[in-house]
């Protein structure tokens, strides 16, 4: 059987400050111990599945052709070696090669002490009143020209789930301009972007001059918009300050201190609707999600949005009990940051973690107009590795 070769110029997107120092192979995997004398077990299955030589992947679009099914049952690693590049070599008993590098295998290692690490460095940053003095401010001239700064900005903003830029025009549709540095936009039923500003005839709350409560934006809708941002026209009206809450951070703390609130809202569904006349959108879904791994993801709330609760008769009253403990935490001054945008200042944040809210303003005393647009999360972070292939293939 001719040999595969190996792909190796995708390793360079995987460094590591460690080496591969051993290889043994067991009875149905390879343990490698690295040179700070960390263990990894890779089971032969997992290897094989992970081949990324060009009978296995599409040396073009780069997308598995290889199906684990198709893998004999029998199939082992007859050797492993570790080569010159620091790379693992492993025969296969059916004349199979494959080549791992260290920066990709310690990547994706699977033993506890990788996953935590992995699980440690991507985490992000829950915080409470005091990150409203730390906020730091992104200039968009830097940002618009400069992907080094593009990709600090999206790092903070995938971090905190809050960002401030600073330095944008004050003209209208400016906000489409920035959103689209990131990816393409999501569009709603009230448009590609969206005027906040009070209307004669509103069609939502955020229309009015009234105080708009900590909520999320679209609770409706089957997945909520994962990023929004909302660009200040201008702001010469009494009132109308910003409030931010960090979802995670209530979170966190339910879980911490009412742990049986956090189950509640993580496991009853809560109804959200929005209805006019020519939309009808319903959801239904808990207030705290949880991901595959037992972490909150996601946060859902809009009390102005919320259809009536359908649950076991039983179960009333620990979930209006919970629903009023998680309304009452997002009241605290302990978890809310509270400022004034400016003209020609523009919010940026996670839709799907971070609770907006605004104070009532007097539209008599002037005009506010805030101009709005949504992206989804996935976009973010398809962006920031990108940015971080194309910044490190520089560096090197």
């Amino acid at each position: 059987m001719q040999l595969a070769e190996p792909m190796i110029e995708d390793w360079r997107a995987f460094t590591t400050h460690v080496s591969l120092d051993d290889a043994v192979i067991a009875q149905d995997a390879v343990t490698l111990t690295w040179s700070d004398r960390r263990v990894s077990l890779f089971h032969f299955a997992w290897l094989r599945d992970n081949c990324a030589c060009s009978q296995c992947v599409h040396p073009l679009t780069r997308e598995q052709v290889f199906e684990i099914a198709d893998m004999p049952d029998d199939l082992r690693i007859q050797a492993a070696s570790i080569d010159h590049n620091g790379a693992l070599n492993t025969q296969w008993t059916d004349g199979h090669r494959s080549v791992y590098g260290p920066g990709w295998l310690r990547a994706h290692a699977y033993d506890e002490t990788s996953r935590a690490e992995r699980r440690g460095g991507d985490q992000v940053q829950p915080w409470c009143s005091e990150y409203g003095a730390a906020l730091t401010a992104f200039d968009w001239h830097e940002i618009r020209h400069d992907d080094t700064a593009l990709l600090a900005w999206l790092v903070a903003l995938r971090r905190t789930g809050l960002t401030l830029l600073r330095g944008v025009p004050s003209t209208p549709d400016t906000v489409a301009e920035v959103a689209q540095r990131i990816s393409f936009i999501r569009e709603s039923n009230f448009g590609v972007l969206f005027d906040v500003v009070s209307k004669p005839t509103p069609d939502s709350n955020a229309y009015t001059s009234i105080n708009l409560p900590p909520h999320t934006d679209l609770p409706t809708r089957e997945l909520q918009p994962g990023l929004q941002f909302l660009h200040c026209l201008i702001n010469e009206a009494s009132g109308g300050d910003s409030i931010f809450i960090d979802g995670f951070a209530l979170a966190a703390h339910l879980r911490q201190h009412e742990p049986e609130v956090f189950a509640t809202l993580t496991s009853v569904p809560f109804e959200f609707w929005n209805k006019s006349a020519t939309s009808d959108y319903r959801a239904s879904a808990p207030v705290i999600a949880l991901d595959g791994a037992g972490e909150v993801s996601e946060v859902r709330h809009a009390n102005f949005l919320r259809g009536p609760v359908s649950a076991r008769s039983e179960l009333m009253p620990e979930i209006y009990h919970a629903y009023r403990r998680f309304i009452q935490l997002g009241r605290d001054p302990r978890f809310r940051v509270q400022r004034r945008l400016a003209a020609g200042e523009m919010w940026a944040f996670d839709n799907r973690r971070v609770l907006h809210a605004r104070t009532e303003f007097d539209p008599q005393t002037g005009a506010r107009h805030l101009q709005g647009c949504y992206i989804d999360r996935d976009e973010l972070l398809s962006r920031i590795r990108v940015l971080e292939r194309a910044v490190g293939a520089k560096a090197r």
